[in-house]
């Protein structure tokens, strides 16, 4: 598998990513877009989403493309990031014409971060300018690890975080996948050393550490996490939101359709993924900028997966310590006796 230039989703001709967070905050607010709107659709596998304007992206609604897609922390709070969004958008002439009304299309999800150890106490929504302050940063160069979205995700052992890969196919297809890692499961094996992805990594892109060598791998650890955030743990306080995205001419059911095949690349690199108190969600993307009509649909949805595989793996791997932090970094405990 050979990866696009920058190895992040905007490999995919037409898309930028734009990122906005606040340090003391400890969250933020990623943002895809274009410099036209393009089609999308989502699927949802965890017991416990935060969404907006997802109901439209189903196959059978009559929106056929959207101007963004968000990801943001902050729990129900994030999601007026969408709204800082659309003021920006609304702001630049762009969105759907309704006669003489212009309306941006912008759905979004969101990961919960507010027991992270971040200052929480604002007296406004702080979602809402981080949104458009994200739209308006958006280019084809962005921040992985604990950026964006991913500025104050956890996973079960370590810290979490924004994470994007991609791929192009021999008929020069691209894909590629964008993700906020904030699971109730863990990314690494016991021994916080491996990712459940080695099996997926391309070169060192992680690490190149390789599979971890142990078996009877099942067994399920106590979660820092959960311990970091008190006892007992809020039961939904945890999901990997993501966005896979091709420039393969897709139909609205067939955006739907890779989503779904994306969720593979959730469960192969997360363990235990898709849980009741996980929100779980793919949002599938297509450009249409490549008129290549030789596509095999299910190697699109087969690789979109190991896309989102990757870009999990390279969230944890990417993000670096800061201040106030409940947990270390994957890399600190490379560190640790």
């Amino acid at each position: 598998m050979i990866p696009g230039t920058r190895n992040l989703i905007t490999d995919v001709p037409g898309l930028l990513v734009g990122n906005a967070q606040d340090e003391e905050l400890k969250s933020g607010v990623t943002v895809l877009t274009g410099a036209k709107p393009f089609r999308a659709s989502v699927h949802v596998m965890g017991g416990a989403p935060g969404t907006r304007e997802t109901d439209l992206l189903a196959p059978d609604k009559s929106v056929d493309r959207v101007d963004a897609i968000v990801l943001s922390g902050g729990s129900a709070f994030g999601l007026d990031a969408c709204s800082g969004v659309m003021d920006a958008l609304h702001a630049q002439g762009r969105g759907y014409q309704a006669g003489q009304a212009v309306v941006p299309i912008v759905p979004g999800a969101i990961l919960f971060d507010l027991l992270n150890g971040g200052n929480k106490a604002w007296d406004e929504n702080p979602y809402r300018p981080l949104g458009r302050d994200a739209l308006l940063a958006a280019s084809r160069e962005f921040g992985l690890g604990a950026s964006g979205a991913g500025t104050g995700a956890m996973t079960a052992m370590c810290k979490g975080g924004l994470g994007s890969a991609s791929a192009v196919l021999e008929n020069g297809v691209t894909v590629g996948a964008l993700v906020a890692a904030n699971p109730l499961g863990s990314v690494t094996t016991p021994g916080d050393r491996h990712f459940w992805a080695a099996p997926f990594e391309v070169g060192t892109e992680f690490g190149g550490l390789g599979p971890d060598p142990a078996t009877d791998l099942g067994h399920p650890q106590p979660s820092r996490k959960a311990e970091a955030m008190g006892n007992p743990a809020p039961e939904h306080a945890n999901t990997t939101i993501a966005i896979v995205a091709t420039d393969a001419v897709l139909s609205k059911a067939q955006c739907q359709r890779m989503a779904v095949a994306a969720h593979d690349g959730i469960a192969r690199a997360i363990v235990p993924a898709h849980t009741p108190g996980d929100g779980d969600l793919v949002f599938g993307v297509s450009t249409g900028e490549n008129q290549n009509s030789n596509v095999d649909f299910g190697i699109l949805g087969h690789v979109a997966a190991v896309c989102l595989s990757r870009a999990i793996s390279r969230a944890v791997y990417l993000a670096k310590p800061t201040a106030g932090d409940l947990l270390a970094s994957w890399s600190e405990l490379q560190n640790m006796p």
